[in-house]
């Protein structure tokens, strides 16, 4: 396993005995084209190449790397982080960073580093570019009540900056009629609360991550529950503000503007959210939630926006579960209630042996891919 540091300058890399986890040896290569296919020329062909995700720094070698037919896997940033703190925590060096990561690559399983199109970086860069445009807009704008004698010439700057967002959103708009994978964005833009950034935005992650769950999905937004105890301590529950952190702040500001919608399906929830002691941060959460499973089961399955059907609950065997049980449970754990979770059968002690004879045949499959030959 070959683990690689890159900065903007240098890629320090570190290659791995899969066996013995032993390093073989340490070299650092230029950030360059040139110094990457020295790299290429160094590293046996079935050796797989770990690196995490540094922008402009680690896409050329990543490009270069996938054009050349290796298998380059991607280390997510703050696991690889707290991963490495483990092993030394009194030193930190461009080597002691690529060996952890390929020892972290072994791990574990990871994902294969994603290869985007020019297209695809074109839109992503699109999509983050309101942002900044709103962010500077609201912060010219409190200035201009905080400043009367300057309130003309911050007028005319925010003026400005609201006809550069609107033709952003233009642009937004015009690449669902170009792009196929983002067709479903007419779908969602149907959704209440839901505008043409945020439907673009939603429809290019579903795209190109593929959520086989949509709690996969929520996970992937931070709008999942982190849970923090220890013995008799009880810790504090909430959100875990992981993953994408822009798509998180889109949705929570559909979930407010959804308030503000008429004829609003998720209005009921909110309200019931509220009553049962819920803040009004945590009620949004919950249905923001709501709204992020409902973006995901329009992706997967390709069908029409319907707001009686939102709350429906699916035809099960057994015993019935409402669908918005899940965001209500999220709610209730971010204020640090106790929620109960039913079991999926009538013997909850089946389940367990079930789910423990799972984590066995994973952990054993596991193993067997760590201590497998370097092209596994």
């Amino acid at each position: 396993m070959l683990g690689i540091d890159a900065s903007k300058k240098t890629l320090q890399c570190a290659l791995r005995d899969p066996l013995s986890e032993r390093v073989l040896w340490d070299q650092d290569f230029t950030n360059t084209s040139a110094g990457i296919s020295l790299l290429l020329k160094r590293t046996p062909v079935a050796v797989p190449w770990v690196i995490e995700p540094t922008g402009r720094y680690s896409l050329v070698a990543v490009r270069q790397a996938q054009a050349a037919g290796r298998k380059v896997l991607m280390a997510p940033p703050r696991k690889a982080k707290l991963f490495l703190q483990s092993l030394q925590s009194r030193a930190k060096t461009d080597k002691l960073d690529a060996r952890g990561l390929a020892l972290f690559a072994l791990s574990r399983p990871l994902a294969p580093y994603p290869s985007q199109g020019g297209g695809a970086r074109h839109r992503r860069s699109t999509l983050v570019r309101p942002k900044g445009l709103s962010n500077s807009i609201s912060r010219l704008q409190l200035q201009a009540d905080e400043l009367p004698h300057a309130r003309e010439v911050l007028g005319e700057a925010i003026a400005l900056l609201k006809a550069q967002l609107t033709l952003l959103d233009k642009q937004i708009a015009s690449q669902v009629v170009h792009e196929p994978k983002l067709a479903i964005a007419k779908e969602l833009r149907k959704v209440h609360g839901i505008g043409p950034v945020t439907a673009t935005a939603v429809a290019s992650r579903l795209a190109a991550k593929l959520f086989a769950h949509p709690d996969q999905f929520v996970a992937y937004v931070g709008l999942d529950i982190d849970i923090r105890e220890s013995g008799t301590r009880k810790g504090q529950r909430g959100l875990s503000h992981q993953g994408d952190a822009e798509l998180r702040r889109l949705l929570f500001l559909c979930a407010q503007s959804s308030l503000r919608a008429k004829d609003s399906p998720f209005k009921a929830q909110y309200e019931r959210e509220k009553a049962k002691g819920l803040p009004t941060t945590a009620a949004i959460c919950a249905v923001a939630r709501k709204m992020a499973k409902l973006c995901w089961s329009l992706h997967k399955h390709n069908t029409a926006y319907d707001k009686d059907r939102v709350y429906q609950a699916p035809k099960r065997s057994g015993t019935q579960v409402p669908s918005d049980e899940t965001a209500t449970v999220a709610a209730s754990l971010a204020l640090g209630q106790e929620a109960t979770s039913r079991p999926t059968t009538d013997r909850p002690e089946e389940d367990i042996a079930q789910k423990h004879k799972s984590y066995r045949a994973n952990a054993t499959g596991m193993r067997k891919k760590v201590a497998g030959p370097l092209d596994n």
